[in-house]
């Protein structure tokens, strides 16, 4: 099957452009308009109005633009009251779409996302550290192939979200790799040449930010405006999220929580240990490799299940116990509502992981603090791909071109 994207049928409407930069008023309401119904549901024209701020009939216009360029559509009608039957709009699923691809140290992930938010199609690479050669016609093939399932849809595709570590090739002795290998992830500018694949605009985001995004629009975001954000991958890594917005600090690391160290340096001795030793799942393959076993039963059901749990179990202990620290430290600094974890792992695994996480809090000196709540996150191992793909719908479509407002 060719590798190049088919054309669209000459009938399928095109999606009007709506650039993100120098917006008028008129294009700023229809994305006040947009995130209204993204965050709340379907609603009435009367209740968009309410939210909004906007007069009656400044959303009558609205909705029949957005309704021409079949972004929204109409919901059963609602009875029983006063008067006419009131018509929910919603957005229209099919009314955007993007592609969020993420690159990992273990695999790589494609995701075909709706103007909803919706994964509508799943491609994955699993390898035991990405190869440049092999893995840009990867890239290149299964987007395509993504773009191909929609037909006469892909006119409707606004963007390409890619996410990954900032520096592929980082920690590399603990992955066993050559300085050069290495040396070769952190040398590449991924966005570009993804951009060279594709006629799309391409957006780019650290695995982790972009996890903590879909977690913000998509997840516990929805409740909470301040959290720090924990994922559990091969690597462990983070995010801040200040206010309903994604905090990404003055070099884009805020959150990046694998970096901590774990014990007070001594003068002339061994550099402390960091998070990112202790509590990654890189830790518990070596533990599988030592006795044997497959290394990557880390990242799925197998985990708590024998003959993998006894060192299941120990890996949790010692991570959990470097997760509270970790939580504790942050909660000195930022003041948040709640830490929220997530991760590349089985569900169940999470679970025990932040049940000896919230144990192991309970050990620390909470004076002059105020103890935030740790919660589980709501994504799961999809979150850095859905993120990346939340980046072009979130630019097309969203009102606060800044950093991912919610409400």
């Amino acid at each position: 099957m060719s590798d190049e994207i088919d054309t669209a049928a000459d009938e399928q409407p095109r999606l009007r452009p709506r650039g993100s930069n120098q917006m008028g008023m008129r294009q700023f309401n229809e994305r006040v308009v947009l995130q209204a119904l993204r965050v709340h549901g379907s609603l009435a024209k009367a209740d968009i109005a309410r939210l909004t701020g906007l007069t009656a009939q400044t959303i009558g216009l609205i909705t029949a633009r957005l309704d021409e360029d079949q972004l929204l559509r109409r919901e059963a009608p609602v009875r029983g009251r006063v008067g006419q039957p009131s018509v929910p709009l919603g957005l229209h699923p099919d009314g955007a779409f993007a592609v969020g691809i993420k690159i990992g140290r273990r695999s790589a992930d494609w995701l075909l996302v709706d103007f909803t938010g919706q994964v509508r199609e799943r491609l994955t690479l699993d390898y035991d550290f990405p190869d440049i050669p092999v893995l840009l016609p990867a890239i290149k093939s299964n987007l395509n192939r993504l773009l191909r399932k929609l037909g006469p849809l892909q006119d409707r595709v606004v963007g390409v979200g890619v996410a990954a570590p900032f520096q592929l090739g980082g920690w590399h002795r603990m992955l066993g790799l050559t300085g050069e290998q290495a040396q070769a992830w952190n040398d590449i500018d991924l966005a570009a040449e993804v951009q060279r694949l594709t006629e799309l605009p391409v957006s780019f985001a650290k695995d982790t930010s972009a996890a903590c995004v879909a977690e913000l629009l998509q997840g516990r975001g929805r409740d909470l405006r301040s959290f720090l954000y924990l994922f559990m991958d091969t690597f462990v890594g983070g995010g801040l999220v200040l206010h309903s917005h994604l905090h990404r600090g003055i070099h884009g690391n805020a959150g990046a929580v694998a970096s901590l160290p774990l014990q007070v340096a001594q003068a002339g001795g061994a550099l402390p240990p960091q998070l990112i030793s202790q509590a990654s799942l890189w830790d518990l393959e070596q533990r599988y490799r030592e006795h044997g076993l497959d290394a990557m039963a880390a990242y799925d059901a197998r985990a708590l299940q024998p003959p993998w749990l006894p060192h299941s179990r120990e890996w949790i202990a010692l991570a959990a116990r470097a997760l509270a620290q970790c939580v504790v430290s942050g909660t000195a600094f930022l003041d948040v509502e709640a830490v929220v974890m997530d991760g590349a792992i089985a569900p169940d695994l999470l679970r025990a992981l932040c049940e000896q996480t919230r144990s192991s809090l309970d050990a620390y000196d909470w004076e002059g603090l105020h103890r935030p709540r740790l919660e589980l996150g709501g994504i799961g191992s999809d979150a850095r791909a859905l993120g990346g793909a939340l980046l072009p719908l979130h630019a097309c479509f969203a009102p606060d071109h800044d950093t991912f407002l919610k409400g």
